[in-house]
Formats: C-alpha cells, sequence, structure tokens
C-alpha cells in the first residue's frame, strides 16, 4: 500500500486511531484490541492512553489475518512468526553492520600495509647480482 506521509513521518509513525486502523486493515476494531493484548501489534500510545497505529502496523495486521484465515495459523504461532521474522530483521541489519564494519578495517589494513611497502621502498639499497661459481671439495678423511 502507497501512502503520502507528511513531513517528519514515515511508516513507523503513528498516526491512525484505532477505527482507521480496523478500517484500513479490514479488522474489526475489538479485534485490533485483543491483538494488542496478545503482543501481535504493538501500536504507539497518546498521553491519554489512545492506541495510534502506524502504516507499518496496518500491514502487520493484514499479514495477521492472512496467516489467520488463509494459512490457518493459529494466533500463539502467529505471534511466533512475527518474533522470528523480527529476530530475523534485527540479524539482518547486525550483520549489514558488521560487514560495513569489517569493510572498513579491511580498507584501513590494506592503507597501512600500503604505506608500510611506500615507506621500504625509500629504504632499500641497490644490490649489485652477480652470479659466481663455487667448487666445493670435501677434505678427505685422514
Amino acid at each position: 500500500m502507497s501512502f503520502p506521509f507528511p513531513p517528519g513521518t514515515d511508516e513507523d509513525t503513528p498516526f491512525f486511531v484505532i477505527s482507521v486502523a480496523a478500517q484500513l486493515s479490514g479488522l474489526h476494531a475489538q479485534t485490533l484490541r485483543s491483538y494488542d493484548r496478545l503482543g501481535l501489534v504493538s501500536p504507539g500510545r497518546t498521553p491519554g492512553g489512545g492506541r495510534r497505529y502506524s502504516m507499518r502496523d496496518i500491514v502487520l495486521l493484514r499479514e495477521v489475518q492472512r496467516l489467520s484465515q488463509e494459512d490457518g495459523v493459529n494466533l500463539a504461532g502467529i505471534k511466533r512468526i512475527i518474533e522470528l521474522e523480527n529476530e530475523v530483521g534485527a540479524l539482518r541489519a547486525k550483520v549489514a553492520e558488521l560487514t560495513e564494519q569489517l569493510a572498513s578495517a579491511m580498507a584501513a589494513a590494506e592503507h597501512a600495509a600500503a604505506s608500510v611497502h611506500a615507506s621500504y621502498r625509500r629504504e632499500l639499497v641497490p644490490v649489485r647480482h652477480e652470479t659466481a661459481l663455487v667448487v666445493w671439495k670435501p677434505q678427505q678423511k685422514r
């Protein structure tokens, strides 16, 4: 679902009241309250305690409905699926972060190695290359 977000907001900004979220997700408002109590969806809260749903929450509600109705997954299974998907997302972000750190460290190591090799070139002394043949004769034992 494409939605033009107001300036300074994104898909994580909670601004839909429960009635609008219910309409957008195709669920009843009481179902949304139940999903909130079960921890399937965690909407934002106003200072007065009212629920505010983000666009990401709406997408998640639709996915919960699809898993339940089309795939026959019970709510406990859906909760576990959501937890695992969140964990996978966090792990992917960590892998991306570590990959970036590794690339940065490798670039720094390559730069340091290049600096060391460059300093060797200034310190090298030319050596004449000659070939000579030496004949070795072992002494006889007495």
